[in-house]
């Protein structure tokens, strides 16, 4: 067979080949053999250092398809390091390792390497186990050549088309696969192509949106879409085409009567290699969940806007820890909700608080009943308060407590009111009834008396009437400052310390009134403060019997409050009196003779500040042994240059300190 006949029917074999054909190697291989007179003819696949033989023809025990050998005894070795064609005619003298020949036997050799992408895949070899006289000619090599390329061709184009028909296998089994999940899902599930049309939606689409699966393929995606949402639908598709995915993105679709159902989408882009040919996604209605955050969004700003203060206690843990507190309770107490998650309430417990009170709240939790209390707590900045506490418990649907419910109300400004009208009652009805006795006593004299006995009983009838108008006059000023809105306010106090011993100097010239300021910081209180400052100089010095009464008044910074202190030399305030404004205790039988000293805590407290008053503590003493004055401290909020009046202002105490 010559050249030229031989290569024509080497491109006939392959150019016929077909992904059917039988075996178009196995075809060029005896072509070979016939064209260069050798007997043996092979197709190796050289991986890792091992050849094996995929093709052979001939008789040969060690070249059979699927025989396997060490590259390094292997005629091939030298085949793959050449970059033409191994021609051998006499073995024994070429540079065909010894441990090859002696494996294999053959006297005569010729091959060339198979290339497939560019890789050395295997070679294409003919021999014969003797040796042969004459050299091969350029055209059998360049024959051989031909057919290596060929067959690395073949072998490439063959093995492109078993790579696609695997993908084509993996991708129809993933599509069966993923039909299966979607039409068992109870989520949307789809696909979009390039052109954004459905190419594929789940069953799950009728229950959520009432249309057929079916009817939605090969239509825009965009139409079901509503109008506020279009923008970022599109945009979001860009992305995903640009190889992003897309998670939790809410959109608004119109069902088939038009209604609006919200869906959250999740997709990913589809690649065909490095390119995107398309989407696939989870659609999950979200309506009901979203209907059901807003419910409770509007129910949280409801419990956060109240006036009252709601906190919720877990009873399945121990110690019955918070686990919610509203804004209310922050604005009551001072607490930030999420410094006291995990603790019991009774951290708002202090001094003051009835431990009556807190047994009832015990009793109650213990057999799992409501009860309200009213008792004092305390604030974070330590201010008491009165708070109304409603405890109930909470049952789940199996009638088992799962949780208490804690409404708190600040109820001070009425706590105050009573105790103010209980005062004004007891304090009248005391001193009317003593005064009216002592005016009938001292009129009996004006009847029956001498001219001198009836000058004293004058005297007394005028001192007991000043003093009933003074009782009066405090009456009517308390009243008149509960029934007036708090007006809190930034007030210098120098300012206001000038004017009060001003004016103090002005009505008792003859009293020393000594001040003194060692503060910058404002104090935030109401105009009335100056009332309460003018009360304070006021009884220190009537009620100081010296010819030369003396008052020292002082303010000091504190921290966050500001101190107002006035001392006497005077006789020393009387040790009950004291105790009652100190406590606010008023009985029957321990009270407070008049009104100036409660009108002074009213002032005070009602702007969260705290007043005390007691004999003065010391050595000094008056000339008849006793000890000399009473020192009254007044302490109101401090406010800084750089802060508001509305940060700086506290609410109404309880009327005590």
């Amino acid at each position: 067979m010559d050249s030229a006949s031989a290569r024509e029917r080497l491109y006939e074999v392959f150019v016929e080949a077909t992904r059917d054909d039988e075996d178009p190697v196995t075809r060029a291989l005896e072509i070979g053999v016939d064209y260069l007179d050798l007997p043996i003819g092979f197709f190796t696949r050289i991986d890792e250092g091992t050849q094996e033989i995929v093709r052979a023809t001939g008789d040969h025990d060690r070249i059979r398809p699927g025989e396997t050998c060490p590259l390094d005894r292997a005629y091939c070795r030298e085949t793959i390091e050449r970059e033409g064609t191994l021609a051998v005619q006499h073995a024994s003298e070429s540079p065909i390792d010894e441990r090859a020949i002696e494996a294999f036997d053959l006297g005569t050799y010729i091959g060339s390497k198979v290339v497939v992408d560019g890789e050395v895949y295997g070679t294409v070899c003919f021999a014969d186990h003797d040796e042969r006289n004459a050299a091969f000619s350029e055209t059998e090599e360049l024959f051989l050549e031909l057919l290596a390329n060929l067959v690395g061709g073949f072998v490439e184009r063959r093995e492109y088309e078993r790579s696609l028909q695997t993908r084509a296998d993996h991708l129809e089994r993933e599509k069966r696969r993923f039909e299966g999940i979607a039409e068992n899902s109870f989520d949307i599930i789809f696909r979009v192509g390039p052109d954004g049309r459905f190419t594929y939606v789940s069953s799950a689409v009728e229950r959520v949106l009432g249309y057929d699966p079916e009817a939605l393929t090969d239509r825009p995606f965009i139409e079901f879409i509503a109008a506020a949402d279009v923008e970022s639908a599109t945009a979001a598709y860009a992305r995903v085409c640009e190889g992003e995915r897309v998670e939790r993105l809410e959109l608004t679709f119109l069902d088939r009567t038009g209604e609006r159902v919200i869906i959250e989408i999740n997709a990913t882009p589809i690649f065909d290699g490095p390119d995107v040919v398309g989407i696939q996604g989870v659609g999950r209605d979200i309506t009901t969940r979203k209907a059901r955050t807003r419910e409770l969004r509007t129910k949280t700003r409801a419990m956060d806007e109240a006036d009252v203060g709601i906190t919720i206690a877990d009873p399945s843990r121990s110690d019955l820890p918070i686990v919610y507190a509203n804004e209310g309770f922050e604005r009551i107490t001072g607490y930030d909700a999420e410094s006291i998650q995990g603790r019991n309430c009774r951290f708002l417990q202090g001094e003051a608080t009835d431990g009556e009170k807190i047994e009832r709240l015990a009793e109650a939790i213990e057999v799992e009943e409501p009860v309200q209390v009213e008792l004092v707590n305390y604030r974070r900045d330590g201010t008491p308060f009165w708070n109304q506490v409603q405890l109930s418990p909470v049952f789940d649907e199996a009638g088992d407590l799962s949780h208490y419910l804690g409404i708190q109300k600040d109820v001070t400004a009425r706590k105050r009111t009573a105790t103010l009208i209980r005062l004004l009652n007891r304090v009248l009805r005391h001193n009317l009834r003593n005064d009216t006795t002592a005016l009938a006593g001292w009129a009996d004299v004006v009847r029956r008396g001498d001219a001198e006995e009836v000058a004293e009983a004058g005297r007394r009838i005028e001192r007991i009437s000043r003093g009933l108008m003074s009782v009066s006059e405090h009456a009517r000023d308390l009243e008149r400052h509960a029934s007036r809105e708090r007006d809190p306010a930034r007030l210098d106090p120098a300012t206001l310390l000038s004017r009060v011993a001003a004016a103090a100097r002005e009505d008792h010239p003859r009293a020393r009134i000594d001040v003194a300021v060692e503060t910058d910081r404002g104090i935030c209180a109401g105009a009335e403060l100056r009332q309460a400052l003018a009360e304070l100089i006021e009884n220190a010095i009537k009620h100081n019997p010296a010819e030369r009464p003396a008052a020292t008044v002082s303010i000091r910074d504190d921290g966050a409050w500001i101190e107002v202190v006035v001392a006497d030399d005077g006789p020393g305030i009387d040790e009950m009196e004291a105790a009652v404004v100190s406590t606010g205790n008023e009985t029957a039988l321990q009270h407070s003779a008049g009104l100036g000293l409660w009108l002074i805590n009213w002032i005070v407290t009602r702007y969260g500040g705290s007043f005390q008053i007691e004999a003065t503590e010391g050595e000094k003493v008056r000339s008849d042994g006793e000890a000399a004055g009473t020192t009254a401290t007044v302490r109101l909020p401090a406010i800084d240059d750089d802060a508001s009046v509305e940060d700086a202002e506290r609410g109404p105490t309880v009327l005590f300190r």
